[in-house]
């Protein structure tokens, strides 16, 4: 194959992958409402307590990656993103400014840590994502990280939105999405460079674009499961 074709092959890869941008979870109902200011505090405070279960796991799933993974660098560059959420010490990282979000819109610690209102699909849907990062072949789980390739605008969205809108929130403590803003352009510049040089065949690419697409679906779940279980506000 020329170099032409092969450059031509991986912009319609990246393309396939960028598409699932039209299943993202910024176009959730759910999501809507929360940018356009109409969420009670009783909704906020529900999202911000089940989204912390899928925050305290992604450094498992990504700990899973690593496991799998057999190439040096990668798992060298991969353990950044579980630093980026444990913090290299006690009271960094980002679980901890998650935690600190919780107090701001009136939770304690106590209750988002001991997870007494993650509500059954949350759980469902976090642990199947866990689960796949565990058990699929480890390119297909860095793939579905992908989601991040779409991430900063929906950051940057929702920090506008929480200033605006929720003003009885403390800005100080939205300290999350400002450092996910940088994070997220980091990781899916890596991640993408991973897949792109990774998966090579039709076959290759159409998993990678699955699981992108899987990961697309456990976050339209995961806000599902809020909207239903708050849907009275």
């Amino acid at each position: 194959m020329s170099v032409t074709a092969m450059m031509t092959e991986t912009d319609s890869f990246v393309a396939a992958l960028r598409a699932q941008s039209r299943r993202y979870h910024d176009q959730h109902p759910f999501h809507q409402k929360m940018n356009e200011g109409k969420l009670s505090p009783r909704q906020i405070q529900g999202w911000v307590a089940n989204r912390f279960y899928y925050q305290e796991n992604l450094p498992r799933k990504d700990a899973a990656i690593i496991a799998n993974c057999p190439d040096r660098d990668v798992r060298r560059r991969w353990l950044q993103r579980i630093l980026d959420h444990d913090g290299p010490a006690d009271g960094e990282g980002g679980i901890e400014a998650w935690l600190r979000l919780a107090e701001a819109v009136g939770l304690t610690r106590e209750e988002v840590r001991d997870e007494r209102h993650v509500v059954p699909g949350v759980r469902f849907a976090v642990d199947a994502y866990v689960t796949f990062a565990r058990t699929r072949p480890w390119v297909e789980a860095v793939a579905s990280s992908l989601t991040e390739l779409f991430a900063p605008d929906l950051m940057a969205e929702r920090l506008a939105a929480f200033e605006r809108y929720y003003p009885w929130i403390d800005p100080a403590e939205l300290a999350y999405f400002r450092a996910r803003l940088s994070q997220a352009p980091r990781d899916s510049r890596h991640a993408l460079e991973v897949v792109t040089q990774r998966c090579r065949t039709p076959e290759e690419q159409a998993a990678a674009v699955a699981a992108l697409s899987f990961k697309c679906d456990v976050l339209w779940s995961m806000l599902d499961a809020i909207d239903g279980a708050y849907a009275d506000g």
